[in-house]
């Protein structure tokens, strides 16, 4: 069984998927201007507040008000907020402050974090006065006090320790428009998200999993072509990612810089080296499409669902349907390698088309309650066909849900990797006073089992591997495991 894989969207990583990455998706260039100061009044922040217009507001710069507003708004809407310590954000926040400091070349002598008591408010107070400080001594750059500002935010956040928690500021190129792109056109194996955010259970070796567009199309890059080096450092040492890696992840405008790859094909043994510098180009035509389905031989329907965005479910049930008005099908093919995550309405919406009545995923508002059920879409019909799900380490959030619901409730077979474990609950958005957006889960996920699916992911039945090699020379020996399955 041999197919050329059709390219797969880009990873939404998980911690903003349903608030900040979709809602940015749409910036425009919006650069930071004047310098900002810290917030001395007494009287509290405006509340934080999810969206209300159909595009993002002005990005201003990033004070102290906030994140003032940020540390007030994860009490107010973060998941067991009632039992959260301040102590561990403020402090978060200090470390992202100072390690900020050291790596501009601009420490001070007196940054050295407050006492903290556990009381919130006073907690607050004593950081901001030492905030502030700092600050009135920092150069009038305005680049420069916004990078110690976002060091500080992301220290906050990342305290929280949760892959569905996350604060996003991006500032596009001029000309951005919807659907473009900014970066170096490809997706890697193991995925960005993994590597940044589980560095640890990321395994060698590094290699292009798709071309987007762009500089890696310009260069001819293949699915397939194994990433030796990056900027001269091997990607992995002892099973570890390199620092390389973050050159190669870290795309953001305007402080991306150019990186150079080492790569070999291993379809034809060739090696070559690449220099990708980030840009803005427009996604492929292949790249935006949400799903793309095709009929297999013994009248198996293959079905590539690169998302869970709005609209995903219905699109797929529509191709199955189309499939199947030319004749029987004996089985359905759902290829979610790769696939970051979405809406949890369109898992409820696709199981639905498998199961009624059933309940595939529990939410918890505090560690000791998780009785909120997700139920399946009773008013979607049943296709009563056989299933089998491919996955891989690439497929996170409600991709890891419906992956989890899948063998939970014995819907089918499922063929590949485990999943990434990247599913620790649906963040809702909040907008803050510079324009950024701040994503906090309310509540966590269980599995239909009510088994933790964060952090360890949803083990396949069938343990298959996609390689370097089966993408450069076209053979994807999981889908052939899938159809081989279906046929018996």
């Amino acid at each position: 069984m041999s197919r050329s894989k059709t390219i797969p969207r880009p990873l939404r990583y998980a911690a903003i998927v349903s608030a900040c990455a979709m809602l940015t998706a749409t910036l425009v260039s919006q650069p930071a201007i004047g310098v900002g100061s810290a917030h001395t009044d007494t009287a509290p922040p405006t509340p934080c507040a999810p969206p209300t217009a159909p595009g993002p507001p002005p990005l201003t710069p990033t004070t102290a008000t906030t994140i003032e507003q940020a540390y007030y708004c994860v009490f107010a809407h973060y998941y067991n907020a009632a039992a959260l310590d301040d102590r561990p954000l403020l402090d978060g926040a200090f470390a992202g402050l100072t390690q900020s400091l050291d790596h501009l070349g601009i420490d001070q002598p007196d940054a050295t974090a407050p006492a903290l008591t556990g009381n919130r408010e006073q907690d607050w107070t004593a950081f901001a006065a030492i905030y502030q400080q700092i600050v009135d001594q920092l150069p009038t750059d305005p680049n420069l006090r916004q990078q110690v500002a976002s060091a500080t935010m992301q220290g906050m956040i990342a305290a929280l320790d949760d892959n569905h928690a996350g604060w996003s500021r991006p500032v596009m190129p001029p000309g951005f428009q919807p659907g473009d792109q900014y970066g170096i056109g490809l997706v890697t194996s193991p995925t960005g998200p993994l590597l940044s955010g589980a560095p640890a259970e990321a395994r060698p070796p590094l290699f292009v999993s798709a071309v987007l567009g762009g500089p890696a199309a310009a260069q001819g890059l293949r699915p397939g072509d194994v990433i030796d080096s990056v900027d001269g450092q091997a990607p992995f040492v002892d099973g570890v990612p390199s620092p390389g890696v973050e050159a190669l992840l870290d795309q953001r405008y305007p402080q991306s810089d150019r990186v150079q790859l080492k790569v070999h094909r291993p379809a034809d043994g060739r090696s070559w080296t690449v220099t990708l510098k980030p840009e803005l180009y427009p996604m492929s035509a292949a790249a935006n499409q949400p799903v793309s389905a095709s009929l297999l031989s013994d009248h198996i329907a293959d079905v590539q669902l690169h998302s869970f965005l709005p609209g995903a479910a219905d699109t797929v049930l529509a191709d199955v349907a189309r499939m199947r008005a030319g004749g029987t099908l004996n089985g359905l093919v759902l290829d979610l390698r790769g696939n970051g995550g979405g809406d949890v309405e369109e898992v409820s919406r696709l199981l639905g088309a498998f199961k009624h009545q059933g309940i595939w995923s529990f939410d918890c508002d505090s560690p000791d309650t998780c009785d909120i059920p997700h139920r399946t879409d009773d008013t979607v019909p049943l296709l009563g066909i056989p299933l089998v799900v491919l996955t891989d380490r690439g497929c996170a959030s409600a991709c890891d849900a419906f992956s989890g619901a899948v063998k939970d409730l014995r819907l089918g077979r499922i063929v590949g990797t485990r999943t990434a474990g990247v599913v620790a609950g649906p963040a809702a958005g909040f907008v803050l006073d510079d324009g950024s957006f701040l994503g906090l889960p309310a509540g966590h996920e269980l599995g239909a089992d009510h088994e933790m699916l964060n952090g360890i992911g949803v083990a396949p039945d069938d343990y298959q591997l996609t390689t370097p090699a089966d993408l450069s020379t076209g053979h994807d020996h999981v889908l052939a495991e899938a159809v081989r399955l279906l046929g018996h």
